[in-house]
């Protein structure tokens, strides 16, 4: 049923704050950039912003771990583009090692390395 994770949506006080903080994490601008919601394409997947909407909690939603091929290096450089410490980078059995941040917009950004996970082409 479930084909894998496609898009994250993060709510924002602040969207062009977000926006550019993300395109610098990123590398590159938005592919989708409107008052309502930007859009980034993050090797086939979506990262969106979306502004502050009444009855958010921030900080408080489901956490989303973006893959990374070394995460104590990629823990690093949120914390050095301005993301504050959440969960250290933590080994949780079998070689996978994760950890979050808080990014400079309230929510949580977790990042995972796994050697176990392989995408799969049949998606």
């Amino acid at each position: 049923m479930l084909l894998g994770l496609r898009t994250v949506i993060y709510q924002v006080k602040d969207l062009m704050k977000a926006k550019e903080w993300y395109s610098n994490l990123l590398g590159k601008p938005p592919y989708f950039d409107k008052p309502f919601y930007v859009g980034f394409n993050v090797e086939g997947y979506e990262l969106g912003l979306q502004p502050e909407e009444d009855g958010i909690s921030f900080g408080s939603s489901t956490t989303a771990y973006w893959g990374v091929k070394d995460a104590r290096n990629a823990y690093e450089i949120l914390l050095k583009g301005g993301s504050i410490p959440n969960e250290p980078i933590t080994d949780v059995g079998g070689g996978i090692l994760i950890g979050t941040v808080i990014d400079p917009c309230g929510n949580i950004f977790g990042v995972i390395e796994n050697p176990h996970f392989a995408l799969s082409t049949s998606a």
